[in-house]
């Protein structure tokens, strides 16, 4: 077990180094200013173009693109990553979150810009995301095989145990139902989802997906009333923390900003090329509409989603704050069994609206979790997709689905004490695809830029945005190149 944390650890250094935050902050920030402040300007279109897309029999609507990519941003991170970005990033990690929602929604249009750009129909449905636009943008095949590669891994091994993991624990102390019953409930009810394709996967999300968020909204709105008068108060410790101006917190100014990042990119995931693969799957008529709507999406999971749990913890105290080496700065709970986690979100809730903490979280991360595990699903299969193209896939998508079932009911069963070493196998999945996605959107800013440009110019115009690949001289954008072929719709 030493050995494997030593690598994992090691591993861990190098993709999670200082430069990726560098990075990720860097490009975030171009890409804003590229852009024109497009997550400022075009919020309105956000909103108009969630609701115009409709389905048809080769792609989803705007809407369940949106459900399903938020169905991948809105899990285990919202809840448990904020409480472990607080724990060893201090209170000033929440601001760092919110400046990497705001960068990363230019970076999430660009991302998912490219995959409706060089979507390709395969088999009657809509396929695209980071290994398409790598292989026909850069027009690196090997580069895109890579990219598959590491997605599977990520998506189908790597990072479905924290989601279930953090299912089984809460649903343990809540309920006291055992890590192994809870780990069969889930993949029973997945398997039954994923085993009906895409159009199931989106008709769940659509409806679970605005329920979950909303309630969750809901309940930190009632505490934040509840708490009121600590609302100036904890805007100031936010702040002064982030800039390592609180004196308790002085040293932390880097810890913040990196666990504040780190978990803002594991929460809302622009960059690291997720989005991309539900994005493409939507029925639209210019490829700038989807990506303006996912750019809203940054929006929902970390501003709205994350917020809540940030604000439930501050505002009733329920957290301690922790060096690197786990030597506690702040105390504001005592008990070896309130670790950074779920647990914090739970007492916030206990001390407003007591005995309720441990079930309302439990319901919470079941939901936020359940429906990224099916967002995993599909990202892996997409790359599959990929991978086999013209051949036969029925094989190597069975095989899928049982190497998916089986990793989330390892990661239920997955030894409590241990379960930070969850965290940081994930976290090298999470850092694999970013870095190479990211390497690939920088190369291929040109495309996205385009696309923005023509989208406002025919919205100038008057007119509803119809994209042209060969008008606009992108090559290999092939499903686009004689204009936008609709498809016949069909009641989603």
């Amino acid at each position: 077990m030493e050995v494997f944390t030593s690598v994992v650890n090691f591993l861990n250094k190098i993709l999670w180094h200082e430069t990726m935050i560098v990075v990720c902050l860097g490009i975030g920030l171009v890409f804003t200013l590229m852009t024109k402040f497009l997550q400022v300007r075009l919020f309105k279109d956000m909103i108009v173009q969630m609701f115009r897309g409709k389905a048809s029999k080769a792609g989803i609507s705007s809407f369940q693109a949106l459900s399903v990519a938020l169905s991948g941003r809105v899990g285990t991170g919202n809840i448990a990553g904020v409480a472990t970005a607080i724990a060893f990033g201090g209170p000033g990690a929440v601001f760092w979150m919110w400046v990497m929602a705001f960068l990363g929604a230019a970076t999430a249009f660009v991302e998912s810009t490219l995959g409706q750009i060089y979507k390709e129909k395969v088999d009657g449905q809509y396929r695209g995301g980071p290994s398409f636009y790598i292989e026909k943008g850069l027009g690196i095949r090997w580069f895109g095989i890579i990219f598959a590669i590491a997605a599977l891994l990520a998506m189908a091994v790597l990072m479905p145990p924290i989601q279930s993991n953090a299912i089984a624990t809460s649903v343990k102390q809540a309920f006291n139902l055992e890590y192994w019953v809870t780990g069969l409930i889930i993949v029973v009810l997945l398997g039954l989802i994923i085993f009906g394709g895409l159009k199931r996967i989106a008709q769940t999300a659509q409806l679970v997906v605005p329920f979950m968020a909303i309630a969750y909204i809901i309940i930190a709105l009632i505490i934040m009333f509840m708490n009121i008068g600590e609302v100036p108060k904890v805007f100031g410790l936010i702040f002064s923390s982030a800039f390592g101006q609180e004196q308790i917190f002085g040293g932390m100014l880097g810890s913040a900003i990196s666990w504040g990042v780190q978990r803002g990119i594991f929460s809302n995931e622009a960059g690291q090329g997720t989005a991309p693969h539900a994005s493409s799957a939507a029925e639209v008529s210019h490829p700038a509409k989807q990506g303006i709507v996912q750019a809203f999406s940054i929006y929902v999971d970390t501003l709205l989603v994350c917020t809540a749990t940030a604000f439930m913890i501050l505002f009733t105290g329920s957290y301690n704050v922790y060096e690197a080496d786990q030597s506690t700065i702040k105390v504001e709970i005592v008990g070896e069994e309130f670790k950074p986690g779920p647990v914090y979100t739970q007492l916030a809730i206990d001390k407003s609206l007591n005995g309720l903490g441990s079930p309302i979280v439990a319901i919470a991360l079941f939901f936020f979790a359940f429906t990224t595990l099916m967002a995993y699903y599909y990202i892996s299969e997409v790359n599959i997709v990929y991978l086999l193209r013209e051949r036969s896939k029925k094989v190597a998508m069975f095989l899928l689905k049982l190497v998916l079932l089986a990793s989330i009911f390892i990661g239920a069963v997955w030894n409590s004490e241990t379960a930070g070493s969850v965290w940081a196998v994930g976290d090298i999945g999470l850092g694999l695809m970013v870095w190479l996605n990211l390497i690939a959107i920088v190369l291929l800013t040109k495309p996205a830029m385009q696309a923005l440009k023509d989208y406002e110019s025919q919205k100038k115009q008057g007119l509803d945005p119809m994209y042209n690949s060969t008008e606009l001289g992108v090559k290999n954008a092939d499903y686009w190149k004689e204009g936008y072929k609709k498809e016949e719709e069909e009641a989603s």
